[in-house]
């Protein structure tokens, strides 16, 4: 049997990761991440941990992603995962969230191999946490998601919305027009973490790695 985790890598700090995926990082015999120009960000995340182990690389077009692309990746880590050996493929943020882990092995999933999933702390909650704001309380409704609309926007109090470097301009303007003040956070937890509060600063930046926290005006209280 052959057994393959998803590790959660958190929002970007070492020091964010869970002591089960530690464990299970220095256990696992290789390393599989997706392969962004040479980088990934989880990967840099996991290197104390890694050190000599085999890592491989896959590719992803992002944006251009198929089921082939899916099923091709499944069947290069059943081939490079031996016998009663183990895998970690590493994700950004946790497992379970706009995850390539899951499509991947929803697709194609061989019946020689065993999965498991060691959750990781969410980007949005590690900004939430940086920046000292209430992601929702009891009561209210959140939601998480990348391309809000006006429709659900007026059924919610607070909202994280993630891959921010696309339509920034209109998610903006569709966030003030409900009512909603907002955040942008970029390398959450990091070292070049970013916190933008003004508009134009924020329609300046260009950067994968981010995201908007927004409640609604009467809603929100913050720390100093």
């Amino acid at each position: 049997m052959r057994k393959l985790y998803g590790i959660g890598t958190g929002p970007g700090a070492s020091d964010l990761l869970t002591v089960r995926a530690v464990n299970v990082l220095e256990s696992a015999d290789m390393i599989f991440a997706p392969n962004n120009k040479g980088k990934n960000m989880a990967l840099d995340t996991c290197k104390p941990y890694i050190k000599t182990k085999r890592i491989v690389m896959i590719d992803f077009p992002m944006g251009n992603v198929t089921e082939k692309h899916y099923i091709d990746a499944m069947e290069l880590i059943h081939e490079e995962i031996g016998e009663n050996q183990i895998g970690a493929f590493l994700n950004i943020g946790d497992s379970t969230i706009y995850s390539t882990f899951m499509n991947m092995v929803l697709t194609n999933l061989k019946e020689d191999m065993e999965v498991e999933l060691v959750p990781g702390i969410p980007s949005f909650v590690g900004a939430a946490n940086a920046v000292k704001r209430n992601l929702t309380l009891k009561g209210e409704n959140f939601l998480l998601c990348d391309e809000p609309s006006e429709e659900i926007l007026n059924s919610v109090e607070s909202v994280a919305i993630l891959k921010t470097f696309k339509e920034k301009q209109e998610t903006l303007e569709m966030l003030e027009n409900n009512g909603f003040n907002y955040v942008y956070v970029s390398n959450a937890s990091q070292e070049n973490q970013k916190v933008l509060y003004e508009k134009e600063e924020i329609l300046s930046e260009e950067n994968y790695i981010s995201l908007i926290l927004a409640r609604r005006e009467e809603l929100t209280k913050e720390l100093d």
